[in-house]
């Protein structure tokens, strides 16, 4: 492929070593039909300017480390091409309500720490004997989760959903739906593991299902639905907590076979 032009960014710089304040550096970077902004960054760390801090890993689109706010809006620079702003300036900022370590690197612990809490594993009351072999599974048993086993914890979804931009303790939309995931897994019976967590204060309840979650996310998983699946469930669970001492009376005091 041939050139197609020079595209500006306008980085966002926080070197906590030399300034207390971040702020913005432009760079000029030559740009081909398929050169994406990790490409450019890559450029101008290898060429313009080494000091130059950010994440990355796979380039493909699967490891989710290098996300960015690229013109306001939460993206993987793996997948953002230059041509998409032909003639504008990118700036490139580090995700928005995360701790800034340096430039677009940002600390991770809060994120990491509430995928830990939902227990993002199949739990088992009691592990089968080895010779029954593996936990078998019907298509149908497994579209009930696929789509929510997508997420590649890239955490666009948290940089987009201004509830967790308020309030640092809300469980939040990935952890959310990754807890889903294992809910609906039919091998999995940690379902009374996971609802205190989901359930809590700063849990499901706590999202006004604005939806920034979902347009951001770069695999379809759409945490969104998984959060709205989950208070269906949790509403439904307390609805036959409700019931089922009521169904219990009316045995005692009704006569048999009474109505």
């Amino acid at each position: 492929m041939t050139d197609t032009g020079t595209a500006t960014l306008k980085v966002a710089r926080y070197r906590p070593e030399k300034s207390t304040k971040p702020y913005y550096q432009e760079y000029k970077a030559a740009y081909r039909k398929d050169t994406v902004v990790l490409d450019a960054l890559n450029q101008i760390k290898a060429e313009v300017d080494g000091t130059l801090a950010y994440r990355w890993s796979c380039r493909m689109g699967v490891c989710g480390s290098c996300g960015a706010n690229i013109n306001g809006t939460p993206r993987l620079t793996c997948a953002t091409f230059l041509h998409e702003f032909k003639g504008r300036t990118i700036t490139v900022e580090p995700l928005a309500h995360f701790p800034i370590i340096k430039d677009l690197v940002v600390n991770m612990d809060d994120f990491m720490e509430k995928l830990v809490r939902i227990k993002p594993w199949i739990i088992r009351d009691k592990e089968a004997p080895p010779e029954e072999g593996e936990y078998k599974q019907t298509s149908e048993q497994v579209d009930k989760y696929s789509q929510f086993s997508s997420c590649i914890n890239c955490m666009l979804c948290y940089s987009a959903c201004p509830v967790y931009g308020l309030n640092e303790e809300f469980l939040g939309p990935a952890a959310t739906a990754l807890a889903y995931r294992y809910i609906m897994d039919s091998r999995d019976q940690g379902k009374q593991a996971r609802f205190p967590i989901i359930h809590e204060l700063e849990g499901v309840w706590e999202c006004t299902l604005v939806g920034e979650c979902s347009v951001v996310c770069p695999k379809g998983v759409d945490p969104m639905l998984a959060i709205q699946k989950t208070k269906i469930l949790g509403a439904t669970e307390a609805g036959k907590s409700l019931v089922k001492p009521i169904s219990g009376l009316r045995a005692i005091l009704l006569p048999q076979g009474g109505s």
